[in-house]
């Protein structure tokens, strides 16, 4: 709740990759409320009422992943949402003409795109959510201490150097600061 609280004032992306690490926690901790104070939320060294805050956030959230039917696998239609939104402005940026930084990071890391694509199979999704799933999977493959081949960290190097870009439009966008003025964010 403090770390999601911050993360999405700040960074879009890194917001969306811990909500879904908070996602897998509950399910790792069975959707079951004194297993998450217990493995969770009781390590925190703070005062007792922002405990209970945080007790009650991971209630919502497991309520939610109930309701949802997402208890086993999927995202919470928040942060399916988010991704939609991205989605969103991946497109409107890459219609604008003046910005060309984002769009030679968006086309240096389609092949990428393309490639996890491909080997998506049937479960194929968009390029701004392929994206963020090639992140997390990396993320998830690093805690488990796996190695990661030289041609996986090329593309993760890539897609992160545009999901970065992608979050800094996202900022900017709510800050009503994107497509304010002919001025690029890129000069």
């Amino acid at each position: 709740m403090i770390i999601a609280s911050q993360k999405r004032k700040e960074n879009i992306a890194e917001y969306l990759l811990y909500m879904w690490q908070i996602e897998d926690i509950i399910r790792a901790n069975d959707l079951d409320l004194d297993k998450i104070k217990k493995n969770v939320i009781d390590r925190f060294p703070v005062e007792p009422q922002t405990l209970q805050e945080m007790a009650d956030w991971y209630e919502s959230l497991i309520d939610m992943m109930r309701r949802e039917d997402i208890t086993k696998s999927g995202h919470l239609q928040m942060n399916k949402n988010i991704i939609g939104e991205l989605a969103e402005l991946n497109k409107r940026v890459l219609d604008e003409p003046r910005f060309d930084e984002y769009r030679k990071e968006f086309y240096a890391t389609l092949p990428y795109i393309v490639e996890l694509r491909a080997k998506a199979g049937e479960e194929r999704v968009g390029e701004i959510e392929t994206c963020f799933n090639a992140l997390y999977g990396v993320l998830l493959l690093r805690l488990k201490g796996a190695e990661i081949s030289a041609e996986t960290a090329k593309a993760v190097a890539q897609i992160s150097k545009f999901i970065a870009l992608l979050s800094k439009y996202f900022y900017l966008d709510e800050h009503d600061q994107l497509f304010k003025n002919e001025d690029t964010p890129e000069s």
